[in-house]
């Protein structure tokens, strides 16, 4: 049963009237106001969808934390049939979930599905992953000298560094980045036609059941085969539709979130030169910078997105069944009930218990990867170009409102 904080309920007829996620921030390093607002007055509100359909938004971080660690009551199963920021086609509303992409799936099934990459996520293996990152990012690093003294920091840094090491885990030919980069970036551009998303959703499934068939005819030894090499004898085999869905997840959440995240909290420490230079003093810092980067910038601004499968009571409001839910993330690490001075930047605050990777059985399960190539990533930048700065007014810096993971388009910078 979800336990939440105890509070007094709201009526629904006191409740604000239902309206759109504030999503665009009045401050770009800053949640909206409205979020905030909420998170105070009504930690639970009304949503309106795009669609016209009403359903629910969580803000304050128990709540949220105990909806997410409640994957029996609030599915994730359907939860692709309404987005809280761009309407869907009725028909995407219908599909089941896609054969492997767990994201989507609820107990047992997640668990069956996540367990067959328990043993590829392990601390010890992703620490042994750490000499050839270290050289990634020293190339990268050598790749952007030679252009500057200005260069595209996501272009030429922070992209390449986490979509070079999901190929290499996975065994995806880098020469086929082009491809698979334009697809992710279509399904996640909130102006994106249905039309569109369709044809990239298409495009991405038919690149990832060649790469199993490829895979199954000429086996190495990353990711991939070692899914298919793992079937043999099993009770309950995986199709190549369930293998190429598990791939078809990792590829997108391997590149797009660090990518970001790289961006955006390199911009972040620029912002606050005073948090930078403490880094920049005590490299040793860089483990609970990462952590108070990842609070502070919550990238997934969206939340993440449930079905009630019962009726519910969540932070004093009765939500029924079968009701829409966004909890939002973004909302929960800025709770001042969880973080002192929440919206102040300290890389010293160990903010160990963010919720930035999510909670719960869905939890991320790359979230140890994501970390180390940002500890290599943020320590080696600095050190290889200290005098690092923005190459064009803040201003001018193209922000990636339009897009369903928040960061950065562009980020000239210069030394």
């Amino acid at each position: 049963m979800t336990e939440t904080v105890s509070r007094c309920p709201v009526a629904h007829d006191q409740l604000p009237q239902p309206a759109p996620l504030p999503f665009v921030s009045e401050d770009p390093f800053h949640p909206p106001q409205r979020l905030g607002e909420l998170r105070a007055e009504f930690p639970v509100s009304r949503l309106l969808y795009p669609g016209g359909e009403i359903g629910w938004l969580v803000t304050k971080y128990a709540d949220v934390r105990a909806l997410l660690a409640d994957p029996v009551t609030f599915s994730s199963r359907n939860r692709q049939r309404a987005n809280p920021i761009r309407e869907m086609p009725e028909d995407f509303k219908e599909q089941p979930p896609k054969p492997g992409l767990f994201i989507n799936e609820d107990p047992p099934d997640h668990g069956f599905y996540r367990k067959q990459l328990t043993g590829q996520f392990t601390v010890k293996r992703m620490k042994a992953l750490e000499p050839r990152i270290e050289q990634i990012v020293a190339d990268q690093l050598e790749y952007m000298a030679a252009k500057g003294p200005v260069a595209d920091l996501v272009a030429d840094f922070a992209l390449p560094v986490p979509s070079l090491v999901i190929c290499e885990l996975l065994g995806v030919d880098y020469a086929e980045r082009g491809s698979f980069q334009e697809w992710t970036a279509t399904l996640l551009n909130l102006n994106s036609t249905a039309q569109q998303v369709r044809a990239a959703v298409d495009e991405l499934d038919q690149f990832m059941l060649r790469l199993v068939k490829q895979k199954r005819a000429e086996p190495d030894d990353a990711m991939v085969s070692g899914l298919i090499e793992a079937q043999d004898g099993a009770e309950r085999p995986l199709t190549d539709e369930e293998i190429a869905g598990i791939a078809f997840l990792l590829l997108i959440a391997g590149h797009e979130t660090t990518a970001n995240m790289l961006g955006l909290g390199t911009l972040t420490l620029l912002h606050h030169p005073e948090q930078l230079a403490r880094l920049k003093a005590d490299p040793s810092l860089v483990d609970t910078a990462v952590e108070e980067l990842l609070r502070f910038n919550s990238i997934i601004r969206v939340g993440q997105l449930r079905v009630t499968t019962r009726e519910v009571e969540i932070g004093g409001q009765l939500i029924p069944a079968g009701s829409s839910v966004v909890a939002s993330n973004l909302a929960a690490n800025r709770d001042p009930e969880k973080f002192d001075n929440p919206d102040e930047l300290d890389i010293t605050r160990g903010a160990v218990h963010h919720i930035a990777f999510g909670h719960g059985v869905h939890q991320c399960l790359g979230q140890q990867l994501a970390r180390i190539e940002m500890r290599i990533g943020y320590r080696r930048l600095f050190e290889r170009f200290p005098d690092l700065a923005l190459a064009i007014p803040l201003a001018d810096v193209k922000w990636r409102t339009d897009m369903a993971i928040y960061g950065l388009h562009e980020l000239p910078v210069t030394w």
